[in-house]
């Protein structure tokens, strides 16, 4: 897995990762399914919450929620395509998620998966433009995002997905 991320600290002290490289490029239309072959990289290993030291475990439902969810489905445009880049970034967005927030599970058909409800922690990435002529990095656009886990009835919390990207207004990065 090649991949060229880092975690940066922005001007207001808050934590964000950078990812470099623009890997899904789809002019009209992100390949989820590429997205989904790339994500299965990440089944079976964990990462920890740098905050808390919480271990979160990829589980192999991951891949098929992050590509194939309602809440993706109707993505589109500019955010689809930062959602379908942000999978690049996984281990990063886990390690400087913060705020985790607690709630009840409420549907039936996670009473298992997710026994002991479910957990969601902001993060934030950035995305580098493109200058269309000279194809240098132009500066980088900042998305926020919830990152939805799951604690399952084994006792361990599994990520799930990342809901409500968005693109901040605040000033993008300079290259």
């Amino acid at each position: 897995m090649n991949r060229n991320v880092n975690v940066i600290t922005d001007s207001d002290g808050k934590q964000l990762v950078l990812i470099n490289d623009i890997r899904f490029k789809g002019k009209r239309k992100e390949d989820w399914k590429e997205v989904e072959t790339y994500l299965k990289e990440y089944v079976g290993k964990s990462y920890k919450i740098e905050k808390n030291f919480e271990k979160i475990f990829i589980s192999s439902d991951f891949p098929d929620e992050y590509a194939n969810s309602e809440n993706r489905i109707a993505l589109k445009g500019a955010v689809a395509k930062a959602k379908a880049n942000a999978s690049q970034g996984i281990p990063e967005l886990i390690q400087i998620a913060t705020n985790g927030k607690y709630s009840a599970n409420v549907k039936k058909k996670h009473d298992k998966s997710a026994k002991y409800g479910w957990y969601r922690y902001e993060v934030r990435f950035a995305l580098p433009v493109y200058d269309d002529r000279s194809e240098k990095v132009e500066r980088y656009n900042i998305y926020s995002a919830s990152m939805l886990v799951r604690h399952a009835h084994d006792g361990r919390k599994y990520l799930y997905d990342f809901l409500g990207i968005k693109k901040e207004t605040s000033s993008p990065l300079k290259s």
